[in-house]
């Protein structure tokens, strides 16, 4: 699905010339490495905080600590989505209130939103699907009409442009409250271990981030909050300033990969390509199609016999996961969802993508859904 190694022979030298440089420095936590990736990272997304940390489910959950939400709090959040999302608003006591998601962005509806908030609503979480802004000026006003905060999980579209309607643009994870990201090796941006980062405007909301992910302190040894351990270290964020200054271009070698899957997938009834919204562009985490009366698990495995990886994200509503399961969630109400987690696949989007791999591909998954 992604091929890490060819990405890395493309700038071995510098990475494991900054890997020494960190071992050679010792400098292995908070060093002059995660500093100097904080500050560039701030100023690739034009934001004023940029607080690194351990992965991207402790981003979530840092931001929701920050925020000061109690349990009880109702925070909103898509049905359709990666696990994480939901799971650090059970694991602090909160209110998970899973919602609709848009049939032809996949990420959430903001109609299903101002539908779905209460008295006890504190906040929205818009998941940045597959590599595509949520829409998050309707998101942006319906927070401001209710008082909630708004915290951007956008682990699979960093780099991702929102265009809002009088023309200006903003980063992904740069418009609402707070963002959350996730450096998981395999993401756009992707360290080799584990890693995400938080991002605000806000200087007050910066510093409790701060210290929080920071066991609680602002001075060493004076805890004023309840915090956790949560830190990027200087290797994973040495490799990341590397791939930094190369993420512009790799979301191009993504979209130059989608644009060649599209076309050879036009005009076929059974294929729908992603579809790309007026209102961000998509810089393709995962290219997804939604099948329409093909033998979904049939073509993953066909694909398999000839060594094409394929994969479902996700193959499950939250809703219907042991974990997450409520009667306050009924089918009826998911009938996008639904169908989603019984049609889409995604096929391998990566920077190293060539065009005979992605001929073989395209040209495989047309042998069967031409044939069945």
């Amino acid at each position: 699905m992604v091929d890490l190694q060819g990405q890395y022979q493309k700038i071995k030298q510098e990475v494991d010339a900054a890997i020494h440089q960190v071992i050679d420095t010792a400098a292995f936590i908070n060093g002059p490495e995660v500093k100097a990736f904080q500050t560039e990272l701030e100023a690739y997304l034009d934001v004023k905080h940029v607080i690194p940390c351990a992965n991207g489910t402790d981003a979530l959950q840092i931001a929701m600590m920050a925020l000061d939400l109690k349990p009880g709090d109702e925070v909103i959040t898509a049905n359709f989505t990666y696990v994480a999302t939901a799971e650090v608003i059970k694991l602090l006591g909160l209110t998970a209130v899973l919602v609709e998601v848009n049939s032809e962005t996949f990420t959430i509806d903001p109609a299903a939103i101002e539908k779905a908030i209460t008295p006890k609503t504190k906040a929205i979480v818009p998941v940045h699907l597959y590599g595509q802004c949520a829409q998050m000026e309707a998101i942006m006003d319906i927070a401001k009409k209710h008082n909630l905060f708004v915290i951007e999980d956008t682990a699979q579209a960093i780099g991702a442009d929102y265009k809002f309607k009088d023309g200006t643009t903003k980063k992904a994870g740069c418009i609402g409250t707070i963002g959350s990201t996730s450096f998981f090796p395999s993401k756009n941006l992707g360290c080799y271990g584990d890693g995400g980062a938080l991002y605000t405007n806000d200087d007050q909301l910066a510093a409790r981030v701060r210290m929080i992910a920071n066991h609680g302190q602002s001075v060493q040894y004076i805890h004023d909050d309840i915090g956790v351990n949560s830190r990027l270290d200087s290797i994973q964020a040495a490799i990341l300033r590397i791939k930094l200054r190369s993420l512009d271009n790799y979301a191009k070698a993504r979209q130059n990969a989608a644009e060649i899957y599209n076309k050879g997938f036009a005009n076929n009834s059974k294929i729908k390509t992603p579809f790309v919204a007026n209102f961000s562009n998509h810089v393709y985490h995962q290219y997804t199609l939604t099948l329409n009366g093909v033998d979904r698990d049939g073509l993953k495995l066909f694909l398999a016999s000839k060594e094409i990886p394929a994969m479902i994200y996700y193959p499950k509503p939250l809703h219907h996961q042991k974990a997450y399961a409520d009667a306050r969630f009924k089918d009826q109400d998911f009938a996008i969802t639904i169908e989603l987690c019984k049609n889409v696949i995604s096929l391998p989007m990566h920077t190293e993508l060539d065009i005979d791999t992605q001929n073989y591909i395209i040209e495989s998954v047309l042998e069967y859904v031409n044939k069945n």
